[in-house]
């Protein structure tokens, strides 16, 4: 398996698919997943002659199983450690819900310094801050994320069907169409990850406070977010992050998902595409 090792000895599995010298586009997976939560739009990108590159997130998917490092700042690092080896330029970077706060990490205090960005996109992106506090209102309450941590511990199997047979699609909405193959593939890839990285990963992506990497990103950034959005509060954070970018756009899409791109990959594609290439 293709992969590389970090500064601190993790071995980082990726996927680079497409012309080497043709304009990347780097994936960045959600939590508890994988790169191949990313099929349909490294498939879909492919076809229209861009390099489409992934990595799986320390103890996520076929990447190392560690106890440590499982924070924003390792999970950025590890990305710019995997851009370096690949020497991506001119690079767009993608990131879904976790991976929207490592993108927004990675692009704030590794890519613009590195001159290698040219633009980011949030999906369903957990910045700037999950948590609710005196200060954000509008995010969830400390109680939410205590539960998901007991879930995860108590029967992280069960949990990792439960989650996306339910809100993690919507599929527990008044006629939602049920697919168990997206059900099957989403715990496939979450018992591939590590316990303990994807414990871990609850206190990275809720109690991440990334105001100033927000604020610090200059390059174009598209923020993406389903207005039925059960996991990552769209008032919380779309709507907050596009008024931190220097040069954010948002769009927002009614009764969409927080898992958008799989349940809607046929509108969502194109609508990356058109930023990308606008």
């Amino acid at each position: 398996m293709p992969t590389i090792t970090t500064k601190d000895g993790v071995a980082i599995f990726y996927k680079d698919w497409g012309p080497k010298d043709a304009q990347p586009i780097m994936f960045h997976h959600g939590w508890p997943l994988s790169s191949d939560d990313w099929d349909a739009q490294m498939l879909f990108f492919l076809s229209k002659g861009y390099r489409v590159v992934a990595h799986d997130r320390r103890g996520h998917g076929r990447s190392a199983q560690l106890s440590e490092g499982h924070d924003m700042d390792h999970y950025a690092a590890d990305a710019a450690a995997v851009v370096e080896q690949l020497d991506l330029r001119n690079a767009v970077h993608i990131g879904h819900s976790t991976g929207g706060g490592e993108v927004a990490r990675y692009v704030a205090r590794h890519g613009e310094l590195q001159g290698r960005v040219a633009k980011a996109i949030l999906v369903s992106a957990v910045p700037p801050l999950m948590l609710k506090t005196e200060s954000n209102p509008d995010g969830l309450p400390i109680e939410v994320f205590d539960g998901l941590r007991t879930a995860l511990a108590d029967n992280r199997a069960q949990f990792f069907l439960d989650l996306p047979s339910g809100p993690f699609y919507g599929f527990n909405r008044l006629g939602a169409k049920v697919s168990q193959g997206t059900v099957q593939n989403w715990w496939r890839q979450g018992m591939s990850g590590g316990s303990k990285a994807h414990y871990d990963g609850i206190k990275a992506f809720s109690e991440t406070d990334q105001t100033e990497d927000l604020k610090a990103i200059t390059v174009p950034t598209l923020v993406l977010h389903g207005e039925d959005d059960q996991i990552v509060p769209i008032k919380a954070s779309a709507r907050l992050s596009v008024k931190l970018l220097k040069n954010g756009t948002l769009k927002t899409y009614p009764g969409y998902p927080h898992g958008m791109l799989t349940t809607h990959a046929d509108v969502i594609n194109p609508d990356l595409l058109a930023f990308i290439e606008g």
